[in-house]
């Protein structure tokens, strides 16, 4: 595994490939929203709060390496980060939970994102687009649903941010 990482021992490093990744992962998801036209449903919003956070962090970690600050401010940043991830990707294992039907999600994932009142006027039902329900996927690649994924990438910016967190070396 070091042997992997190698490149990666500057804590500047790690902490830009780590907000690379969440900007990437969150920049897909809105990509295929709002290039591909793949409607979120509400707990597939939710699932983005961290990577949202998540960057910001990253940035701060980035700076802390940058300006040289003491090592342990860069490691709790780091913590952060997969604190961050984990809650992530828990979020993503209930929402894949959900879609597999294997327990039942919040009432609210049932009338999508976009709310429960019926338009009045017909202009307004033309115009109104209710998000899918959290209990279906609108996509599966390879298997995988977007919650699937999410819970893939969480788990491994986690895993590079604790390790990022107890490794040794720091520069």
């Amino acid at each position: 595994m070091n042997a992997i990482l190698t490149p990666f021992k500057s804590d500047r490093m790690l902490a830009g490939l780590l907000t690379f990744g969440m900007a990437l992962v969150v920049g897909s998801a809105l990509g295929f929203e709002h290039i591909g036209g793949y409607i979120p449903c509400a707990l597939c919003l939710m699932q983005r709060n961290p990577y949202y956070i998540g960057v910001g962090v990253g940035i701060a970690a980035m700076l802390s390496s940058i300006l040289r600050l003491p090592p342990m401010v860069t490691k709790l940043l780091f913590l952060a980060i997969a604190i961050l991830m984990l809650v992530g990707m828990g979020m993503g294992i209930y929402h894949s939970g959900v879609e597999w039907k294997f327990w039942e999600g919040p009432a609210s994932c049932t009338i999508g994102a976009t709310g429960g009142d019926t338009p009045v006027n017909v202009l307004d039902a033309l115009n109104a687009t209710k998000a899918p329900s959290c209990t279906e996927a609108t996509l599966r690649v390879l298997g995988l649903s977007f919650a699937g994924w999410n819970v893939l990438t969480s788990a491994a910016l986690a895993s590079l941010a604790l390790w990022g967190t107890f490794r040794k070396w720091s520069a």
